[in-house]
């Protein structure tokens, strides 16, 4: 029997150039969560190229859950900065001993920000089995990368963005009126800041740090260390 020769092409698809590839690291490892903005506005072909950002994101099943509605009443920000308060009220009673820690913590920017972002899940998601037969929260992972997407998007741009999940989604959708089987998700305050913060800010509030990476791989099996931070180890006791 004759052997099959692969139609794939047999070179490597081309990286990005050296300095594309430090652009892109540069986004994800400089992006911040933030709560402090300075104002201003964000012109509406910058907003467009951050929407398509979003929309360019990979979805489970090509579904595309995501809806994105800016809100341009003013008369709506003290509304839903009323919702937030609620929660995070609600939230520092829940977590005990460190509620007044908490409470000193800035969780959203909804009134100084330039522009608001309400992300909901699309009613209907029910129809879409691709991938989600047995991981139906797929459509929220799929979002998520959406505003991934805006996120990076918007530290290019040299904007500001931060996600409020702190609210009761039962009121922000009857709030915008969303209809049955659609849920809101996120709250994007998105903007100029006069600065990024040096490190996320709830690290550099002491309320939590980031886990060492090693701590988080695994081989093969559940809690087995990854033989990639042992190799790299090795290397930097050689250097």
């Amino acid at each position: 029997m004759p052997q099959q020769t692969s139609t794939y092409p047999q070179a490597h698809a081309p990286a990005f150039t050296e300095a594309e590839r430090l652009a892109v690291y540069r986004a994800i490892h400089e992006r911040r969560d933030m709560r402090h903005f300075s104002g201003g506005s964000v012109a509406p072909e910058v907003l467009l190229r951050l929407l398509q950002a979003a929309h360019h994101a990979p979805s489970v099943g090509f579904m595309q859950p995501w809806r994105f509605i800016r809100i341009t009443q003013p008369a709506l920000r003290p509304a839903l900065h009323a919702l937030v308060e609620q929660e995070r009220i609600r939230t520092a009673q829940a977590l005990g001993q460190r509620q007044e820690e908490f409470m000193r913590l800035k969780v959203q920017g909804i009134l100084e920000a330039a522009e608001l972002l309400v992300v909901a899940l699309a009613d209907g998601r029910e129809q879409h089995l691709f991938g989600r037969r047995t991981m139906p929260q797929m459509d929220l992972a799929s979002a998520s990368c959406a505003i991934q997407n805006l996120w990076l998007a918007a530290r290019a741009e040299g904007l500001g963005m931060g996600w409020v999940s702190i609210f009761d989604p039962l009121a922000l959708g009857q709030l915008l009126g969303l209809p049955a089987g659609a849920e809101p998700i996120a709250l994007l305050c998105l903007g100029p800041v006069q600065e990024f913060y040096q490190q996320p800010m709830l690290q550099s509030e002491r309320w939590a740090s980031r886990a060492p990476l090693a701590s988080l791989v695994f081989d093969d099996h559940w809690n087995t260390p990854s033989a990639l931070f042992s190799a790299r180890l090795k290397e930097d006791a050689n250097v």
